[in-house]
């Protein structure tokens, strides 16, 4: 049986290699390397026509929304807080679509960080803007431990309170419509979500990829091979 192909979305940003200094589709390699890992294979989504998402997602087996840029606040109705970094306009409006499609068409889907974020304010909710206490400090990864809410798909794939690595300044406030609060952490942060109604659509705020805890990958890519 063929590997399940795994879209994940990048991000685009200046970058310099050799000579050249350009704008650039970028994913941090742990991305697919934790793809790969899990057993499935990786493809990069690099920005593109809303009106396309539907169509990748169709050749897609699952999607990753990867992590990056704090979500424009007018996507959620808010006014934009100071500490709100500036706007990814292409991202959002392209991993809005892919997720839009994702769900429609019932393909297996997980957010990370950002991604989560963007899954919670695709189906109306909102988010808070700035929270302490969540990374190690600027550039640098912190560890807590989350806890997962018991009967969710997280708590099936995972089952046990456990240190994750999380860098990140906002955070899940009104829950999107259909979905549930799968694990917090110890000051009470929503640290996953998931679909209520039973489909693979599951955010965590932490990165798995930066990690060694392979388990919520592996449960995406055990989805798409179904």
């Amino acid at each position: 049986m063929p590997k399940p192909l795994i879209g994940v979305t990048t991000y685009l940003n200046p970058a310099r290699w050799g000579v050249w200094e350009l704008p650039a589709a970028l994913l941090p390699e742990a991305y697919p390397r934790l793809v790969q890992a899990a057993g499935g294979i990786a493809v990069m989504l690099p920005p593109d026509a809303p009106y396309l998402a539907a169509d990748v997602v169709a050749r897609l087996d699952a999607l990753v929304v990867a992590g990056g840029a704090d979500v424009d606040p007018v996507r959620y109705g808010a006014e934009r807080d100071p500490r709100t970094g500036p706007p990814a306009a292409e991202r959002d409006a392209w991993e809005l679509a892919l997720i839009g499609a994702a769900l429609a068409a019932g393909t297996p889907l997980l957010g990370i960080c950002r991604g989560m974020q963007l899954l919670n304010v695709a189906l109306g909710g909102t988010l808070i803007q700035h929270l302490d206490g969540h990374t190690g400090g600027v550039g640098v990864f912190d560890t807590h431990t989350v806890k997962p809410v018991p009967g969710t798909r997280y708590d099936a794939l995972v089952g046990e309170a456990t240190a994750v690595p999380t860098y990140h300044h906002q955070a899940v406030d009104r829950l999107g419509e259909g979905l549930v609060a799968s694990a917090h952490a110890e000051d009470g942060t929503v640290e996953a979500v998931e679909a209520a109604d039973g489909r693979w659509a599951l955010g965590v705020q932490w990165h798995p990829e930066m990690g060694t805890d392979p388990r919520v990958m592996e449960g995406l890519v055990a989805a798409a091979s179904s």
